[in-house]
């Protein structure tokens, strides 16, 4: 299986990092394929804006949603929006490794949600592959009270 974990925690040493750590070598010993995307390491950009997209439909007046669309059906995402959703289509499971603060998740996860999970590529066009109530049975979301 195909195992893709989007990590959010700043520190490497933290209870989630050992986590993130256990479930890579676990998964990894059992003979899954297991990629990693952790966000404060690959310094992701959490902020939606005219950045994401490389062919605007409209570079006058900005709707993000419609800028996904587009961008969705023209395959002009900004790279890093393309590199994650392309793990997204290679994974047959997702865990997400966070810690909870404030009731929510960190903020850069936050934004790897606003940003990937794209209209037009995880829900509205249905250009995603599969179902997305498939993609979200298989999802595990992993969260730890502690830091």
């Amino acid at each position: 299986m195909n195992v893709l974990i989007v990590y959010a925690h700043p520190e490497p040493e933290s209870f989630n990092g050992a986590l993130k750590d256990l479930a890579v070598a676990a998964l990894t010993e059992e003979g899954h394929l297991v990629q990693v995307s952790d966000l404060y390491a690959m310094k992701f950009k959490a902020a939606a804006d005219r950045d994401d997209f490389l062919m605007p439909v409209n570079p006058d007046f900005f709707k993000y949603q419609l800028e996904q669309g587009h961008a969705s059906r023209t395959n002009t995402f900004s790279p890093d929006i393309k590199e994650e959703q392309e793990k997204l289509l290679w994974a047959d499971f997702v865990i997400f490794q966070f810690p909870l603060w404030w009731y929510s998740v960190p903020a850069i996860l936050k934004g790897w949600f606003d940003r990937v999970f794209a209209s037009g590529f995880v829900y509205g066009f249905k250009i995603f592959p599969r179902s997305l109530l498939f993609h979200i049975i298989r999802l595990l979301i992993m969260m730890s009270i502690t830091n």
